[in-house]
């Protein structure tokens, strides 16, 4: 009997597993770019890294800031800029310029980066996603995410500084919100119609 109550006793004084604790919402770090090259983009927001910068994002996402905003300025195996809704690259939000948050986050391909003037503290609205590495940017630009889904939608951004018919952002949402994308097929750009062929009559003609 004694044996029971101290094997009893004992197993009181052990300690209770703590409950695991409440897993965050990573739909609400998922940024969506609807894009006009026909898809959905998704992006891993680095909350941790960046997190001024992160929640500039998602405010001005879900003032519908970015949507309709073009690519103004596309580099081929460089990058893809937006989020400047003149679209001149000289435009920003109405909110104030971000204090930098540089980190170790490199810059590879799919990672989402914000642009900025001379001054380190100058980031505000606009932001560019890398279709190849650039190693020289880091640590000189804040990097806070980065493409997991629909990288082949970026790749389809015309290329241009400007681009001669930009793309744009249909619509931008956070993966919390729930928004459904958009009907790609009716937003798409109509196809450029193909030149009539000149013929050997056509040459001919008299010029009146």
């Amino acid at each position: 009997m004694a044996a029971f109550f101290a094997s009893a006793w004992a197993n009181a004084q052990e300690p209770v597993a703590a409950a695991p604790a409440p897993v965050a919402n990573e739909a609400e770090n998922i940024l969506h770019l609807d894009l006009s090259t026909g898809g959905r983009v998704s992006i891993k927001l680095y909350a941790d890294i960046a997190p001024a910068h992160i929640d500039r994002i998602k405010t001005l996402t879900r003032q519908g800031f970015y949507n309709g905003v073009v690519f103004h300025r596309v580099i081929d195996g460089f990058m893809a800029q937006t989020g400047d809704p003149t679209g001149t690259g000289t435009g920003g939000s109405p909110l104030p310029d971000l204090k930098a948050e540089f980190n170790a986050v490199p810059h590879l391909r799919g990672t989402v980066s914000m642009a900025r003037a001379q001054s380190d503290d100058s980031a505000n609205s606009q932001f560019f996603i890398c279709f190849q590495p650039r190693f020289a940017l880091d640590g000189k630009y804040t990097a806070f995410g980065r493409v997991i889904a629909g990288m082949q939608y970026v790749d389809a951004i015309q290329r241009g500084e400007p681009p001669a018919t930009p793309d744009k952002i249909l619509q931008a949402s956070i993966g919390a919100d729930n928004i459904s994308p958009p009907d790609f097929a009716a937003q798409a750009k109509p196809a450029a119609s193909a030149e009539a062929q000149i013929t050997l009559d056509d040459l001919s003609k008299p010029l009146n």
